[in-house]
């Protein structure tokens, strides 16, 4: 095909029997792979005969596409590791693949196995199907393969469960966006566009010029952007904590009639820190395309 395709690698430390299980059996392969909510294999004529299956995507608000497809692997010695090709095709009119073919290898390796797919499909939709499928739905595709190759290596290398998996990053995602969101509020509502008489009030009782007011809201939304830039940093949560911490004392020495409000540095402090410790503790393992290679390597032993 035209184009250069899909491609994701990673190593996964087991056993070659170990991956091809999971991504053999369809019960087992639809519970990592966020491509598919449901695989179901059909009978075949010959055990020779390529594997026949109908897959299944739920896209959100009751809509699901549908498709069809075949494989068929080739497995050597635990030396010489396994093959397995792929074609696919959708005629349903909701999904922006037409058809497509591929495979997945299982490279054995000193440290485990190198598990790596190659992909590409035809788009349906004319110029416009291939506007979006190259600026919004190829780049979130092969993530979503790559962040399910990373689910697949917690499943095998540390027993966590895809489920586990898929409920730590929702877990985590929504501690680090409200943190972020919590941040960017008072940045830019209280201290750039109102310049609230009490944010005012708390520098002056500080010793600070009441100037200083939109250079702390512009650090409070440069804070916000790094939360959500640095994804991947669990330091970013420990950081936050401390400010929090830092903040609340420096309220109660300087301004501590503000713990006497109705909507108050203690209570949102205190939610603060402990969103801090809930997105640190379901972060320490959590799937990550970042993981994994999207471009092919050499040959590695």
């Amino acid at each position: 095909m035209p184009r250069a395709g899909i491609y994701v690698e990673t190593r996964i430390r087991c056993e070659l029997e170990d991956v091809w299980r999971l991504t053999q059996q369809p019960d087992l392969h639809q519970q990592w792979d966020l491509r598919f909510t449901r695989i179901k294999y059909l009978p075949k004529s010959r055990d020779a005969d390529p594997q026949q299956f109908l897959y299944e995507t739920r896209i959100g608000f009751g809509l699901r596409i549908t498709g069809t497809g075949e494989s068929m692997g080739e497995r050597g010695s635990p030396q010489e590791g396994a093959t397995s090709s792929l074609r696919f095709s959708s005629t349903d009119p909701k999904s922006l693949i037409r058809r497509g073919s591929g495979y997945w290898r299982y490279i054995p390796t000193a440290k485990g196995i190198r598990f790596l797919t190659w992909y590409d499909y035809d788009v349906r939709f004319g110029s416009v199907g291939k506007l979006l499928d190259r600026w919004a739905f190829r780049p979130l595709i092969g993530w979503a393969t790559a962040w399910s190759f990373d689910r697949l290596r917690l499943w095998i290398e540390h027993k966590q469960p895809p489920q586990t998996s898929l409920m730590l990053a929702l877990i985590h995602m929504m501690a680090r966006a409200s943190i972020a969101f919590v941040w960017a509020w008072h940045g830019l509502v209280p201290k750039l566009l109102f310049r609230q008489i009490d944010e005012r009030l708390m520098l002056s009782q500080a010793g600070l010029s009441a100037t200083l007011l939109p250079w702390f809201g512009a650090g409070e939304l440069l804070f916000a952007a790094l939360m959500l830039v640095a994804w991947r940093s669990r330091a970013m949560f420990v950081l936050n904590a401390l400010l929090m911490a830092v903040t609340l004392l420096a309220v109660g020495l300087k301004s501590p009639v503000y713990f006497q409000a109705a909507f108050n540095p203690v209570t949102l402090n205190t939610a603060m820190i402990a969103l801090s410790a809930i997105g640190y503790i379901a972060s320490a393992r959590i799937p990550s395309g970042r993981n994994c290679l999207r471009s092919p390597a050499q040959e590695q032993n």
